[in-house]
């Protein structure tokens, strides 16, 4: 665990960064990428693009165990919110400056991809592929606006922690198998609720992991907890209505990620007993002058590697179509295992450039930190953000375009966001407007 200093009259509080933490969120983040830029299997007639998912075929469902990485994210999350949230103790200033590290980054995306759709159409681009684009790429905000909500309840589940411990766990995962229960019994819009539960069961698994409750936990208790994590997650697959993906797949009626349901948090248990017993391996390799350098110049940028990403992928995908007329070879066939080095290769070399140009959004975003700003108008602003973000996510940035109408949605989202952004990092808020 990493080294703790004692406050007087606080809880443990980690002194020095983990170094496996940022490990775990940039390997992670990676992984999506990767999978992301793999996963697409892309058609060309001419004039439409026709996309599917590699992960269709048979038996590919047994890597989604091993790629599924989200829970590490949140996990991660958690723990390095508690960090720096025991290290400023001031939650309102606190959540001001999560805000502000979470929404700028977003803003550059907003500015480019908003007008994007109508000027590439303008040029004489197809309208469905570039519409394809336009809804593709802010997909990806559903994972801000989840992580807005667990900086939200941060302060509020760091206090639990402080009291209850891992107790907390109790009824969020108690509360999550009765949401799935109901979901499968014929409720299905209640599985959204799911979209706080489990997640904030992951985070609450990564506040714990910060305070030093798992330091006892190595070895063969390690690897006996990655166990039990796998066989509860293999019991419910094979006896219960969950899906054997855990991520959601074309056409199948039930996902376990889009809502999350209880296999996800199983899953999590399973991830966190095979971190743990893997951790002093992961320490030293973090240690490295080599790697530790990586590490200090990926970390600050790794919301821009994950929201550029499948930008990236939308280059690469209209070169291959547009501009080649190519198309995906067959899935992990020996055409398309050969070309996965070339792609990946050039997509990465698109990602560097965009990190590059965008790169200083979010580097930007860890500056001067926003001092304390009043509780319902920190409030607002936050849940103003998220509905700005899931909007975006919903819709795209596509609104519009098919009728060569203004994107009235988009404008409307990114307004709000504006505001939503203004309201949650600015003690004076009104006057910022004006």
């Amino acid at each position: 665990m990493a080294v703790v200093e004692k406050l007087p009259g606080r809880a443990h509080v980690p002194a020095g960064r983990d170094r496996v933490l940022d490990l775990i969120r940039s390997g992670a983040i990676a992984l999506v990428v990767v999978q992301h830029w793999l996963m697409p299997v892309i058609g060309w007639d001419g004039s439409a693009v026709t996309a599917g998912n590699a992960l269709v075929a048979p038996g590919a469902w047994a890597w989604t165990w091993i790629g599924q990485v989200m829970p590490l994210v949140f996990f991660a999350a958690g723990a390095a919110g508690a960090i720096s949230l025991r290290r400023r103790p001031e939650p309102r200033a606190w959540l001001a400056g999560r805000v502000q590290r979470l929404v700028l980054p977003v803003f550059a995306l907003v500015v480019v991809w908003l007008p994007l759709p109508h000027l590439l159409v303008a040029l004489g681009a197809p309208v469905q592929p570039v519409s394809i684009a336009a809804a593709v790429v802010p997909q990806l905000l559903w994972f801000l606006v989840v992580q807005l909500i667990l900086v939200a309840l941060t302060p509020l589940m760091v206090a639990a922690h402080d009291r209850f411990g891992l107790a907390v766990l109790v009824p969020l995962v108690g509360g999550a198998a009765l949401v799935d229960g109901l979901r499968f019994a014929g409720v299905p819009l209640v599985g959204f609720v799911n979209a706080v539960l489990v997640w904030v069961a992951v985070h609450q698994l990564g506040i714990a992991y910060a305070d030093g409750r798992f330091a006892g936990i190595v070895g063969g208790r390690a690897l006996a907890l990655a166990g039990g994590g796998l066989a509860a997650t293999g019991a419910l697959v094979a006896f219960g209505p969950y899906p054997a993906s855990m991520i959601g797949m074309p056409g199948a009626p039930v996902s376990n990620m889009s809502p999350p349901t209880l296999c996800l948090v199983t899953l999590s248990v399973f991830q966190l007993g095979v971190l743990l017993a893997a951790r002093p391996a992961m320490a030293r390799f973090a240690a490295r002058p080599r790697v530790a350098g990586t590490l200090a110049v990926l970390a600050p940028r790794m919301m821009t590697v994950f929201l550029w990403h499948m930008s990236a992928l939308v280059v690469g995908v209209g070169v291959l179509t547009v501009g080649l007329g190519g198309h995906t070879p067959t899935p992990f066939g020996a055409a398309w295992l050969i070309g996965a080095p070339v792609w990946l290769a050039a997509l990465l070399a698109v990602l560097c450039g965009l990190v590059r140009a965008f790169g200083r959004w979010e580097t930007r975003s860890t500056g001067a930190a926003p001092g304390p700003v009043p509780m319902p108008q920190l409030v607002a602003g936050i849940v103003l953000a998220a509905a700005a973000m899931l909007g975006l996510a919903a819709k795209g940035f596509a609104s519009g375009l098919a009728d060569g109408a203004p994107p009235v949605w988009s404008l409307g989202c990114a307004a709000a966001l504006v505001g939503g952004y203004l309201l949650a990092t600015r003690t004076r808020a009104v006057q910022a407007v004006r």
